[in-house]
């Protein structure tokens, strides 16, 4: 069992920064592959960004390439999504999830977090 538990959410004016973190309660971190999705009021959730185990490669949907940085640090269980120039059209709940597939497909994710609120402000 995998427990995820993010933080750092909050209001942001467009153009700002903001840093989520994701702890993980598990005993073997590495086996998964950690991402960040989100979920905007009326839409599906979608894909964000993600990081193999090693955390030697990562991906990034197309609107935060450029913007957004997935990393991981495996000595302390944990998964972090930095946001920069944040657009009010990334306003939305953001979710950290693992998966020992964890590839683009929001089926392939194994475990969920709670999910933490940014809004971005006009």
């Amino acid at each position: 069992q995998v427990q995820l538990v993010e933080s750092g959410g909050g209001l942001v004016q467009a153009g700002g920064s903001l840093r989520l973190s994701c702890a993980a309660s598990v005993r073997t971190f590495t086996i998964y592959h950690m991402g960040w999705f989100r979920q905007a009021p009326g839409k599906e959730r979608e894909f964000v960004a993600r990081v193999t185990w090693s955390g030697g490669l990562t991906y990034y949907t197309d609107s935060v390439k450029g913007r957004f940085t997935i990393s991981r640090d495996n000595a302390k269980n944990t998964v972090s999504l930095q946001m920069n120039s944040l657009k009010p059209e990334d306003t939305a709940v953001y979710y950290c999830a693992a998966g020992v597939v964890g590839d683009g497909n929001i089926k392939d994710w194994d475990y969920w977090g709670q999910g933490t609120q940014v809004t971005v402000s006009s």
